[in-house]
């Protein structure tokens, strides 16, 4: 946006939207754990350490889906016929989480269920090869349910601790003829315990709708009429910050506006200082700061956080140059007088705001 627009907007009494939050339900993640699997007694195996990589997807606030990729090998117990060989356990699923608490908390605990294959390999020398078993292992379907805590470092970047059983219809490497001939009792299923710790990095979000094209050469108002006694007071108007973009739960408290910003902080910086510039250049012109934000998150927290932001664009006009008497505010309305639909990302995006409105000129 253009200086000109800006004095357009202050002439016309065009409305504006504004403040962007970083995270939306349409945002996807990497997800990388580490951790420990300690196997069904009947595997006969050793507890074994378990690596894993997965990429994740935002449903909602509340809901994410991981598409898994793991990994654990395990030595035999000495007490096995297997004793000196390993078993090798690869898993593919799909697991879903669902988090409880506000979208913007720092810990959220979740529940988490998931389903998929699992390849098996039992290294175990002749054992297998004499009887003509392949030596690429089988797979079989899987199951995992577990409980988890995330930490929410930043709006890109959080920590996940979880526990988890999962259960393995495991019918190729120990569940066989082959191995039940060789002393393994046969089952029809073995239920592992799995604690992971991971890091989640987060990309993508919804973006926020291309501003409407300004027409750089619009017509300048026509000259006022004759001032009259009883004159019909101007129309409110607003003055546009679209494009100014916070980092998600952000400012928090006592944060100053600029490194709440969303990177490239230049672009907003750039918005708001045309905001000052235009207000210098109308120095009648008294505004409110108000600040909004979508129906995501509960009442209370989506108010405190529409009073930060509005503090946060109040502040940076007062320390600029823009006197204190000619601000009214700052002042927060939560997720009311929403300007478009929540009910879709673009929606919630221009929801998401901080608005100059023009009180008098």
């Amino acid at each position: 946006m253009k200086r000109n627009t800006l004095f357009v907007l202050i002439a016309l009494g065009l409305g504006g939207v504004g403040v962007a939050n970083a995270q939306d339900a349409s945002s996807w993640y990497l997800a990388a754990r580490t951790g420990m699997v300690a196997p069904d007694s009947a595997r006969t195996t050793k507890n074994s350490a378990f690596a894993g990589i997965g990429a994740g997807v935002w449903v909602n606030p509340n809901l994410a889906v991981d598409f898994e990729y793991g990994i654990n090998n395990a030595d035999f117990k000495n007490n096995s016929p297997r004793f000196g060989h390993q078993w090798e356990s690869v898993q593919l699923d799909v697991a879903a989480r669902w988090f409880f608490g506000e979208i913007g908390s720092g810990w959220r605990p979740y529940v988490m269920g998931g389903v998929g294959v699992m390849r098996h390999k039992a290294f175990s020398g002749s054992l297998l090869s004499d009887a003509g078993y392949t030596a690429s292992g089988g797979w079989d379907p899987m199951a995992t349910a577990g409980v988890g805590m995330q930490y929410n470092l930043s709006d890109r970047v959080a920590f996940r601790g979880e526990i988890a059983g999962r259960y393995d219809r495991d019918n190729n490497s120990l569940n066989s003829s082959l191995a039940a001939s060789q002393g393994f009792n046969r089952h029809s299923g073995f239920t592992d315990a799995m604690a992971t710790v991971g890091l989640v990095v987060n990309f993508g979000g919804g973006s926020a709708p291309a501003p409407a094209p300004a027409h750089e050469e619009a017509a300048p108002p026509p000259a006022a009429p004759p001032a009259r006694e009883e004159a019909t007071p101007p129309p409110a108007v607003a003055i546009d910050l679209r494009g100014v973009e916070f980092k998600f739960d952000h400012p928090r408290v006592g944060e100053k506006l600029v490194p709440s910003l969303k990177a490239p902080t230049a672009d907003s910086v750039q918005i708001l200082d045309e905001a000052v510039d235009t207000l210098k250049r109308y120095p009648n012109v008294h505004v409110s700061v108000d600040g909004y934000t979508d129906s995501v998150g509960s009442d209370a927290y989506n108010q405190k956080l529409s009073e930060r932001r509005a503090k946060g664009v109040y502040d940076y006009l007062t320390e600029h140059g823009v006197d204190a008497s000619r601000l009214d505010g700052p002042k927060g309305f939560g997720e009311s007088n929403p300007i478009d639909t929540n009910k879709t990302a673009a929606g919630r995006q221009r929801n998401r705001r901080v608005e100059l409105k023009v009180e008098s000129q």
